[in-house]
């Protein structure tokens, strides 16, 4: 199948090819027909399979013919990443159509936003919060919708958006196109979708697993030695691009900044940055500026960026689905990539359920010349009589070989029960294409 066969407007069909799109992903090619006849949609898939395309298409298409200038479509999305993305996309594909998109979120001035609305729009992208104050201000018209599209719905349940995603539908015409695309289906999301979707086809693409391109492989190590392992493994690993997810916004800057030391190209994304500062950070390190990206879990949903080759977890997450959403952002649209977990003693259980989920064991691996029985750094008083915390004990020390004996490895599976399998490595700096065919031969 290909992109043509859909039989898209020729100015849709320009923009298609002009991104150099050839044949549609499962999810594209099962939805878009479906949408086009103006079914009602429950799309579920993995993140990084193309749903942004399997309904930005159909709706341009709806779009096409019609009045101009009005708000017809509507996408809520649940953060202000996933929202511009989600624009830059439409914008992408509708190039040629003079089709305008609007992004509505909060954390900046809302003047300009609202000034791009009076000029006319026909898609708006939004985050609830944002757009709720615009319609209770009675600066954005949603009376001519004709498409809504909720996407990432399990995020947005997560966040807890899900009051003011029900005070948004009880705003909108109710005869309508209603399309809700989720990697996960809690019975929340289930309730949600029975009350607002009439008579719909639930498209489901793959399990809500992570991807079956991404290797994975844990690094048991103790938690004050998380940032001198980081730093031995950046240094010895043949990335591309490589994202490192921490639990705390504090520690993500402070990891940042360590790196950034260290002398790697790096930059944070984390909940207190200004929107101009997370747009610096996610546009430099999509185009290559930044190697890594160290940044909470707001980057583990709707990072659009094919080219990251590791994922790496300095902190687990809390939970099986976050873990999934965190690799997601690697092996994306084919490509393979690699996911890397430091665990603690106190991360076993979590290793299970991981484990669970995957359906087989990952590996474990130690560094040879790394010394994992360092003891912390001692608490030192700063300038201001303040005593470090656990949180500052993370930067040091450095590893000192040679290395002592593994007892954090051994440790974590006598507690786990779990067998020692693990292989030592000096170097992970396997050709990309010899990883590529051991994994392919899995």
């Amino acid at each position: 199948m290909s992109f043509k066969s859909f039989e898209l407007h020729p100015q849709i069909q320009a923009g298609v090819e002009a991104l150099g799109y050839e044949e549609p992903t499962p999810i594209q090619s099962r939805c878009i027909p479906l949408i086009l006849q103006g079914r009602d949609v429950m799309g579920m898939a993995q993140t990084g399979t193309g749903k942004t395309a399997a309904f930005g298409l159909p709706i341009l298409q709806r779009l096409m013919s019609g009045p101009r200038r009005r708000v017809r479509a509507l996408i809520i999305a649940p953060t202000r990443e996933l929202a511009e993305q989600i624009h830059e996309a439409i914008g992408q594909l509708g190039r040629k159509t003079k089709v305008k998109s609007v992004t509505v979120y909060g954390g900046v001035k809302q003047n300009a936003q609202v000034k791009k609305l009076q000029e006319g729009a026909e898609i708006v992208v939004a985050c609830p919060g944002r757009l709720l104050d615009l319609l209770d201000q009675g600066v954005i018209d949603l009376s001519h919708m004709e498409v809504l599209v909720l996407d990432e719905a399990d995020r947005m349940f997560d966040m807890g958006f899900m009051p003011d995603v029900r005070r948004i539908l009880g705003r909108i015409p109710a005869e309508r196109q209603t399309l809700l695309f989720s990697a996960t289906l809690p019975e929340e999301i289930r309730d949600l979708a029975r009350d607002i979707l009439k008579d719909p086809v639930t498209v489901q693409v793959g399990e809500a697993a992570p991807v079956s391109t991404v290797s994975h492989a844990l690094y048991p190590v103790e938690q004050h030695l998380k940032t001198a392992l980081l730093v031995k493994i950046l240094e010895r690993t043949d990335t591309d691009s490589v994202l490192v997810f921490t639990r705390t916004k504090d520690r993500a800057t402070r990891v940042a900044k360590h790196l950034k030391k260290a002398g790697f190209p790096v930059t944070f994304l984390q909940g207190d940055l200004s929107q101009s500062q997370r747009q610096e950070a996610l546009n430099g390190f999509r185009k290559g500026k930044y190697r890594i990206l160290v940044a909470t879990d707001i980057a583990a949903r709707g990072l659009d960026i094919s080219r990251i080759s590791h994922v790496i977890n300095y902190d687990m997450p809390d939970t099986v689905d976050a873990y999934t959403h965190r690799i997601g952002r690697t092996g994306r649209a084919e490509r393979t990539g690699d996911a890397f977990t430091f665990v603690t003693r106190d991360d076993r259980a979590f290793v299970w359920e991981i484990e669970r989920v995957l359906g087989e064991e990952i590996e474990r691996r130690t560094l040879e010349d790394f010394d994992y029985t360092a003891p912390p750094r001692p608490s030192v008083r700063d300038g201001r009589g303040r005593q470090g915390g656990r949180d500052r004990l993370e930067e040091a020390p450095r590893p000192q070989p040679p290395p002592g004996d593994l007892s954090v490895f051994a440790a974590f599976h006598a507690a786990s029960g779990l067998p020692q399998r693990a292989r030592k490595v000096t170097l992970y700096s396997t050709p990309r294409s010899r990883s590529r065919r051991l994994r392919s031969a899995r």
